[in-house]
């Protein structure tokens, strides 16, 4: 009886054991558990999403391993699903200051930069339409102005940052500031005449042009800026090194593939990628610090 008993009281407390565990999470990659890499909304959504899932097929087929293509409708909105816990995003493709702010909270490290028309890098510039007058930086004061989103570094972080630096304070000089979802928003807003100005990456007026075939002269460039880290490919902290490798060789040898170049194109206009991590964004860190601006107080909490 007494051995009886005793086996009883194992019996119970192993499921006990097992009951205060839970059930085991998923294998992270599997059909149960993907990985989430968020994409934002710089272009076309549907357009991202297609080539994104279509990067991701391909990532299946040389790894075995889901991933699952989403597009946020904001920067912002990759960063919270990368500071969640658990994470809802394990891979991104976020713009230079949007990552430098969710590095510095600890929730994404650089391991690819896309590489555009042979570099690794590129330039942003501000709008304005040919009609409104608009010449220099300091013509933009009391007037109306797009972006593509509040944390685009070419769109907004690096436009607001010239502004002060010729006297015009965003804040309070621009009549009115449109948030217009995309580059290719910010374009169409201008060429369309409902703002004045806006700031796009260069030369987004391209995006437009199969519509608007005179949009280079309706639309004219008034200030082009300094060279931006390219977006890429980061990761949240949580994913394997392992795997994180897995997935980079994969997504190196499918940039060079007919197939691969075509499906990154779609998503995000990349011709090819390189292996950078954080330290390639050092330089930006330096232009934020030499104007005085903390990257976690322009994104707020």
């Amino acid at each position: 009886m007494k051995k009886k008993a005793l086996v009883a009281v194992l019996s119970l407390a192993v499921m006990i054991v097992m009951i205060g565990c839970g059930p085991s999470e998923p294998e992270l990659g599997t059909e149960e558990n993907p990985l989430v890499w968020a994409f934002v909304p710089s272009g076309d959504t549907q357009e991202i999403s297609a080539g994104g899932q279509a990067v991701a097929d391909m990532i299946y087929d040389r790894t075995e391993l889901v991933v699952e293509a989403s597009v946020a409708t904001e920067y912002a909105g990759v960063i919270e699903a990368l500071q969640s816990d658990p994470p809802s995003a394990h891979m991104a493709s976020l713009a230079t200051f949007a990552y430098v702010v969710a590095a510095d909270r600890g929730v994404a490290e650089a391991e690819l930069v896309a590489v555009r028309y042979g570099r690794p890098f590129y330039d942003g510039q501000i709008i304005a339409g040919s009609d409104t007058g608009i010449e220099s930086i300091e013509d933009l004061a009391g007037r109306s102005f797009a972006r593509p989103d509040p944390l685009s570094t070419s769109g907004w972080i690096i436009p607001s940052l010239t502004m002060r630096g010729a006297g015009v304070n965003p804040d309070t000089d621009l009549s009115q500031i449109v948030d217009a979802g995309g580059h290719t928003g910010v374009a169409t807003a201008v060429y369309n005449g409902d703002v004045d100005a806006g700031a796009t990456f260069v030369d987004a007026r391209g995006n437009i042009e199969e519509d608007f075939p005179d949009v280079y002269e309706k639309v004219q460039v008034i200030e082009v800026s300094v060279p931006i880290p390219n977006d890429g490919v980061q990761f949240h902290p949580s994913v394997p090194e392992e795997m994180r490798e897995q997935l980079i060789e994969a997504l190196l040898e499918i940039a060079d593939t007919e197939e691969g170049a075509e499906a990154l194109g779609q998503a995000y206009q990349w011709q090819g990628l390189e292996r950078h991590g954080d330290d390639f964004y050092d330089p930006f860190r330096q232009v934020l610090q030499a104007a005085g601006v903390d990257a976690t107080e322009l994104m707020g909490d």
